[in-house]
């Protein structure tokens, strides 16, 4: 099986395959996991070109962190590895987003980059994000504690995650932005107003989280409250349960008839959407779909290789519009909430 190929991330950013992989999953939000398979998965995503790891210090309260750190330490020349900073979760329901408490102060900053380098088993992260931005403290601020990150060696590249353009571009004043992850799929598409034109303009790559609208977009369920476990997230999500569950299901008849026609699968012309963004907006982007199956990794890497027709992207353009339901309960961390 071909490998996949690769891009710079940002101006000045790492050179990393084209599709990364996104890790939560694998230890946290969706329910049950085999840890040896997922182990598996991180092997075989690494044969097949995916050099981008992503995880973040809240999922499973650092549990996903030290989860990675065998395969960091056996890979760690091969791969880029990034992890957040910023949400502090509640330790007896940590799925409740309405529980959460951001925090970008330095203080907060310092301790997590030492706790997260202790947990992965190195010396320095290759991209530190903010993973979600606190009003409350101005983002020269936080960034410019991001940056002595930099200049002290703990970390190589910064990242913004759910940021507006204006935050961005105050942030890349600072200290330059090699990254800046938001949801972005074919159900997701805010941050086309002004976001990605901004990261265009400054030289800054787009890592779009939940490509695959959190498998929703693979037809692998269609109502999260009949079809998943209690302990997965989804069952939260207002889009995924009830008649917007049912709504937005039959928004995937043109994915179906497109994916027919290249003989793929739903996910693949999803993140075959995605990829093709890169073309669209003049940037480099690198979607991080999660997965914890190797069959799974190898049809998403796949994907790279689906050539999308502007026939078929016009197909596929009204489906965002038409999307019921929010990404989340509570919008008002994300970039949509604050624009």
């Amino acid at each position: 099986m071909t490998g996949i190929t690769t891009v710079g991330l940002g101006t000045d950013g790492p050179r990393v395959g084209v599709q990364g992989l996104g890790c939560m999953g694998m230890s946290f939000a969706y329910g049950p996991t085999d840890a040896d398979e997922a182990r598996a998965t991180l092997e075989r995503a690494l044969e097949l070109g995916v050099t981008f790891y992503d995880t973040a210090d809240v999922y499973g309260m650092g549990e996903n962190e030290e989860f990675l750190a065998p395969f960091v330490k056996d890979h760690r020349d091969e791969i880029v590895l990034a992890t957040k900073f910023a949400i502090s979760a509640d330790s007896a329901d940590p799925l409740d987003t309405t529980q959460r408490i951001i925090r970008n102060d330095p203080a907060y900053i310092r301790s997590c980059i030492d706790a997260s380098l202790r947990r992965l088993g190195v010396d320095a992260v290759d991209l530190y994000y903010m993973h979600r931005r606190d009003p409350d403290v101005p983002i020269e601020e936080t960034v410019g504690v991001m940056a002595e990150l930099v200049a002290a060696g703990k970390v190589k590249h910064l990242g913004l995650s759910e940021v507006t353009a204006a935050e961005l571009r105050a942030a890349h004043a600072v200290h330059p932005i090699t990254a800046v992850q938001s949801e972005w799929s074919l159900f997701s598409r805010d941050i086309e107003r002004s976001v990605v034109p901004a990261a265009a303009e400054l030289g800054v790559g787009l890592v779009p989280y939940s490509p695959l609208g959190r498998g929703f977009l693979t037809g692998a369920f269609v109502d999260a409250d009949k079809e998943l476990t209690d302990g997965d997230f989804r069952r939260r999500q207002p889009r995924f349960t009830g008649d917007n569950a049912a709504a937005n299901a039959a928004l995937l008849e043109p994915v179906r008839g497109i994916a027919d026609a290249h003989g793929a699968s739903l996910g693949q012309i999803a993140l075959a959407w995605v990829h093709r963004q890169a073309e669209t907006f003049g940037l480099p982007v690198v979607p991080i779909p999660g997965t914890r199956k190797r069959t799974r990794v190898e049809e998403n890497t796949a994907a790279t290789r689906i050539a999308l027709t502007d026939d078929e992207l016009a197909r596929l353009e009204p489906i965002a519009a038409r999307v019921s339901g929010d990404r989340y309960a509570d919008m008002t961390p994300t970039s949509a909430g604050r624009e």
